[in-house]
């Protein structure tokens, strides 16, 4: 067998809140999300846990859920590391594991792993090649390992639908999702992230909404996807309240599956939800339980 786009689900979760509970707790809040009915569950790679150890713990305590890295820095080890990861987990759990992985962002790549953040593409080219030719000589998976690019740019979109499951796009308005379908064709995974707050309150909901987005709004990476889509310096700058509302769906659980459903609508095979709250220490559980109602209409 090998993982699919169906396995995945077309509802996720992308958090962060796992990493800031004590494992124990984390891997029995990943059961509960299990029990909830959600089919994967994404983690990050920046200043929280290793992913390929939190990943292989969490996995260790639930049945059926996957786990999928997003994303994993190509520049916080090598690619025979990085593929020997890979595999160790898709052996462990076949089927349950989806590799994300990234180029980052120059202030990380540098400032936090004293790399050179340098021709981004061409970088990810070689790096999947070295992968591809690493050695591993331990026991091989039983199911093909899967892995996915963070993908924004239509060059990187493209090499994700080449030599990879696909793509997962992170702090994306929906207008992207059309443009990524069309740049990686109709069979590869579309998985991007969107972020979420459960308030119809406007003040409150943008205020958290922009408390998540400032540090995002510094990364050209990510400035520059935007301006690709029409938003300029003045929005960006602010940011206006028409970018956080592109960015971050906010108001009733019918709002946000409307938010859901569009991305859905525009190509996507799988969106993964990031639930903000004032609270980033707290597992968000009641709105989880809400988002879990959704699965059966999607």
């Amino acid at each position: 067998m090998a993982l699919t786009k169906a396995a995945l689900g077309k509802l996720g979760l992308w958090t962060f809140q796992l990493d800031v509970q004590p494992m124990r707790e984390a891997q029995k809040f990943a059961a509960q999300i299990e029990e909830l009915g959600f089919p994967t569950v994404w983690v990050p790679e920046a200043v929280g846990r290793e992913p390929f150890a939190s990943t292989a713990l969490l996995l260790s305590a639930t049945e059926e859920l996957i786990l999928a890295t997003g994303i994993a820095s190509l520049h916080a080890r090598s690619p025979m590391t990085m593929q020997a990861g890979w595999k160790t987990i898709t052996e462990a759990f076949p089927d349950r594991f989806l590799l994300g992985i990234g180029v980052s962002h120059q202030p990380a790549v540098e400032g936090f792993h004293g790399g050179n953040y340098d021709k981004p593409y061409s970088t990810m080219v070689k790096y999947l090649d070295a992968m591809d030719r690493g050695l591993y000589f331990a026991a091989q998976p039983s199911a093909p390992p899967a892995r996915a690019l963070a993908a924004l740019g239509p060059k990187m979109l493209k090499l994700a639908a080449e030599r990879t499951m696909g793509a997962h796009p992170y702090f994306v308005p929906v207008e992207h999702t059309p443009i990524a379908r069309a740049a990686m064709g109709p069979d590869a995974l579309l998985a991007p992230e969107q972020a979420v707050v459960f308030s119809r309150d406007a003040s409150e909901a943008r205020a958290i909404a922009r408390g998540f987005m400032k540090t995002y709004l510094g990364l050209p990476n990510y400035t520059n996807n935007l301006k690709r889509l029409g938003w300029t310096d003045e929005d960006i700058a602010g940011p206006t309240d028409a970018l956080v509302d592109a960015i971050v769906a906010w108001g009733s659980l019918d709002d946000i599956q409307a938010r859901i459903k569009a991305h859905l609508d525009g190509g996507a095979d799988h969106v993964c939800v990031q639930v903000l709250s004032p609270d980033p220490t707290k597992v968000t559980m009641d709105e989880f339980r809400q988002l879990a109602s959704l699965i059966p209409s999607l």
